[in-house]
């Protein structure tokens, strides 16, 4: 099971972006206020505030990433070669929740994220059960043959909320698809603006 202690609507809420278009969403209803009994009045924030924002919408995306995941991942993200920010969306990309999510076989991530820690997803025909495992281009992520028919997987296969992105091939009628090429952040479809080039100023303070 998930990690998160916050609800992911909480979630947009506090951040005031409604992070995966969800029509569920309470800011897609017209609630923008904070969470909380009176909400909080937003000031203008401070280039740190900024920054912190950024950070945390990133890792609310991704199902809520825990810090020290995270900030493993901006340190691989540094050392490997080219523009940090870059790398640094390749790699929560690359993460297997990411891409069942990304594959519709989940319609949020941290739904995609108990479908693997539930072994209901295979990675080249094993079972994987960590949500964080980093696919290699080229390789295969599907359904368990007896998970096909789970409501969950079909009502996300068939929503209209979101396209399946061009680094990804799917087949829906066999719940399969496969990882073709590491994006960049101009390739992913983000729901709201995302930022990572801030998220590297945060921690290179």
């Amino acid at each position: 099971m998930t990690k998160r202690i916050e609800s992911k609507f909480k979630i947009n809420r506090r951040l005031g972006a409604n992070l995966w278009g969800r029509s569920k969403s309470p800011l897609a209803r017209g609630k923008e206020n904070p969470p909380g009994q009176h909400g909080q009045r937003r000031k203008k924030p401070s280039d740190f505030g900024t920054q912190l924002m950024a950070k945390q919408k990133l890792k609310g995306y991704y199902g809520n990433i825990g810090e020290k995941q995270f900030r493993r991942l901006y340190d691989e993200a540094v050392r490997r070669r080219g523009d940090t920010s870059e790398n640094l969306i390749g790699l929560l990309e690359s993460r297997l929740d990411a891409i069942v999510f990304r594959l519709k076989f989940a319609p949020t991530p941290f739904a995609s994220r108990q479908l693997i820690n539930h072994c209901h997803i295979r990675v080249n025909g094993k079972r994987v059960n960590i949500a964080s495992y980093r696919c290699k281009e080229g390789d295969e992520v599907s359904v368990k043959p007896k998970s096909k028919d789970l409501a969950l997987i079909l009502e996300a296969a068939q929503s209209g909320e979101r396209d399946v992105p061009d680094y990804l091939e799917v087949d829906h009628k066999e719940m399969k698809g496969k990882f073709i090429r590491t994006p960049k952040l101009a390739d992913v479809p983000y729901a709201v603006q995302m930022e990572p080039n801030l998220v590297v100023e945060f921690y290179s303070r």
